[in-house]
């Protein structure tokens, strides 16, 4: 679109901007939206600081608190606990960094920075695209110093580098797809605090009932079905399966044989699902 600028003796002719078309200006846009918030999380490096701390106090309290007492594949070693414990913890960390994403969507909305990222010519999937990859690096970089505090406190891997990664590529793929949904409730919610305590409050049941901490095998028969069938738990057991690690569930339900594919269907979908909700809430969306 043209635009006439100057003055009436010497006019002017510049191009308004338009947005780039198709799936490489979608991610143009989208890696631009992530380097703002990358760079806008290394200008305030006490909440990723902060956010470090969680895990290892779960890492370290597990450990020595309940390691000993927790029967893991008959044995109440607590090495094998620790060892059973880490993909719970390395899959909770992932998706605990949910309540984040939609507090920071849920600021950007108070803050009325969503409303002018829609008045520029860009991809209407980029912002929340841009904002989840972003969340997803501070995911990776706390799940890499959670891996150093687990080789610490005793955890091992036994099946090689190409399964471990395989195994962290999966619990990352899971915290991207949870990110979609802490997207769509901080676009929904009114204030950054109702983003967090909504964020938490879903993942409690879902963390907790699942192969995470305890075996679902000692739970009541109808939660221990909730339990495998959880999309949390098929990630946590495919991450066991690939680490080599004790505490693998032997079960009839299709997502504790097939966990790999279990893991990766429920988060494609997740992502399918919930990013087609947030785009169109985005659209909508007021402050």
């Amino acid at each position: 679109m043209s635009v006439a600028t100057g003055t009436p003796d010497s006019p002017r002719t510049t191009l308004a901007p338009t947005p780039r078309g198709g799936a490489l200006g979608s991610l143009h846009d989208s890696l631009v939206v992530a380097k703002r918030n990358l760079l806008r999380m290394m200008r305030i490096p006490e909440v990723v600081i902060f956010g470090l701390f969680q895990p290892i106090m779960f890492v370290v309290l597990f450990s020595y608190v309940f390691g000993g007492s927790v029967n893991v594949g008959g044995s109440f070693s607590a090495s094998d606990y620790r060892n059973f414990l880490m993909a719970g913890i390395f899959a909770q960390t992932v998706t605990f960094a949910t309540a984040g994403a939609g507090a920071g969507i849920a600021d950007d909305m108070h803050k009325g920075l969503i409303d002018r990222f829609r008045s520029l010519p860009m991809s209407r999937g980029a912002v929340l695209t841009g904002r989840t990859l972003a969340d997803l690096v501070q995911t990776a970089l706390t799940v890499v110093v959670l891996a150093c505090v687990g080789l610490l406190v005793g955890w091992r891997i036994h099946n090689g580098l190409p399964k471990m990664f395989g195994a962290f590529a999966l619990l990352l793929l899971l915290g991207y797809a949870f990110s979609w949904i802490g997207a769509l409730i901080g676009l929904t919610v009114r204030t950054p605090e109702a983003a967090t305590s909504g964020g938490l409050v879903w993942l409690f049941p879902v963390t907790f009932v699942s192969n995470a901490f305890v075996s679902p095998q000692n739970m009541t028969p109808w939660l221990r079905h909730v339990a495998e069938w959880n999309p949390f738990s098929a990630t946590v057991q495919a991450s066991r399966t690939l680490f080599g690690n004790p505490g693998v569930v032997h079960s009839t339900a299709w997502p504790m044989q097939h966990p790999v594919w279990a893991s990766l269907a429920w988060s494609v979908l997740i992502v399918a699902v919930f990013r087609t909700l947030a785009v169109r809430k985005y659209r909508s969306a007021t402050a």
